[in-house]
């Protein structure tokens, strides 16, 4: 008989997922999202960079999956004509106490495989980007856009080719284990599944804990803010233009992002969120359970100072403004409005760490996504074999 897996979330990786698992495994797989869309929300609002693999330590699962990843997503955008523009990275070093951390960026890319990766003086860098200042850089010209929201809708229609099925408006209420297999309550109807994979992003603790797997780690979610470039301004930036990352934080800062379309957007900052969809600062709908969770007040308590600057940055466009000036100095305040955020899931453990890579754990017939922080849209295609691997073999 044909194996049955449920696969809850449609954003990219529970996608990808379902679609490795019906066609590698040749299962029946079923995607169940609450939202009436696929791709809602952390696919539908990130940044459209497809990452080369720059920053992940040589050997990590991230820095595996990522180049992995690179290379199926480019394939399969060429095969569905999906958009995919090598426009290339700039890490910019704006002082010269930066430019250690610069080099260790570049030998870090090299380990990892990243093609073509060059060092640049103050000089070199404005050929890349003509606008841009800089001590020195890092430059990264395969790294590329896509829209990933799109390849989402490819990955979907794929599913339903391979005889799958992708129900929206299913919002997943109930999750129990039986002696045969799992079952779902999910928009009022019961379904049973042999396995069942959460890929529920921002929604990973409500599943895990109706599966009684509440875990050693929980999803503290950060909004992250956006002003886009007006008219003029925006071909001040040709390609991709990032600060050197702080290595402390798996947070990339404010950057400079070229998307397909031709908008340049100016972020994301990294506020803490106190709803798990909480797009705006009066949205605090599941407060009680974020801060309830200890490892949220023990991050708090260790970086309270990067925290105000955030929320500083949130509150105040000059921040923004600064933030860019530092890398793009012709621009001014005119030229910044307002754009769509998002809010990512990021895994904080009990202790107050946060979670830099990919983490998923396998109770009995339920495997849960547990962290799959970026890189994950760019790795997912790679992600998805991974994860389906991890899947025990139903015995029927």
């Amino acid at each position: 008989m044909t194996e049955k897996i449920g696969v809850v979330g449609a954003g990219i990786v529970g996608l990808a997922v379902a679609r490795e698992l019906a066609g590698a495994r040749g299962a029946e797989v079923t995607v169940l999202d609450k939202e009436h869309q696929v791709a809602a929300h952390q696919t539908g609002h990130n940044s459209g960079v497809v990452h080369a693999g720059i920053y992940y330590p040589p050997g990590s699962l991230k820095a595996r999956l990522c180049r992995e990843g690179v290379a199926l997503l480019k394939d399969y955008c060429a095969r569905h004509a999906l958009p995919y523009e090598e426009v290339g990275k700039l890490v910019v070093a704006s002082t010269r106490a930066e430019r250690p951390l610069l080099r260790a960026l570049a030998e870090r890319a090299r380990a990892n495989g990243v093609p073509g990766i060059v060092e640049l003086d103050a000089l070199g860098l404005r050929e890349v980007e003509p606008h841009a200042v800089g001590v020195a850089a890092v430059h990264s010209p395969h790294t590329a856009i896509t829209d990933f929201a799109a390849v989402a809708r490819r990955l979907a229609l794929d599913v339903a080719e391979l005889g799958g099925s992708v129900r929206l408006a299913h919002p997943v209420r109930a999750v129990r284990e039986t002696a045969g297999g799992v079952e779902v309550l999910a928009a009022g109807r019961r379904l049973a599944f042999d396995r069942l994979v959460v890929c529920a992003g921002l929604g990973t603790d409500a599943v895990a804990a109706m599966a009684g797997r509440p875990g050693d780690v929980r999803i503290v979610p950060f909004r992250g803010e956006y002003y886009a470039l007006s008219g003029a301004a925006r071909e001040l930036v040709r390609g991709l233009i990032y600060p050197v990352p702080d290595p402390r934080y798996p947070f990339l800062g404010v950057h400079l992002t070229r998307h397909i379309g031709g908008e340049v957007l100016v972020g994301p900052n990294a506020v803490l969120a106190l709803a798990y969809e909480g797009y705006g600062w009066r949205d605090v709908r599941n407060f009680r359970q974020i801060l309830g969770w200890p490892g949220t007040l023990r991050m708090a308590r260790r970086h309270w100072r990067t925290g105000l600057r955030e929320v500083r940055g949130s509150l105040a466009k000059g921040a923004f403004l600064h933030a860019a000036q530092r890398y793009v100095p012709e621009l001014t305040a005119a030229d910044l409005h307002r754009a769509a955020g998002g809010v990512r899931a990021q895994a904080v453990g009990r202790d107050g760490g946060l979670l830099d890579d990919f983490a998923v754990d396998v109770h009995g017939r339920v495997v849960l996504v547990r962290n799959a922080p970026s890189p994950a849209a760019t790795s997912s295609l790679a992600i998805a074999r991974h994860i389906a691997s991890l899947v025990p073999a139903s015995v029927r």
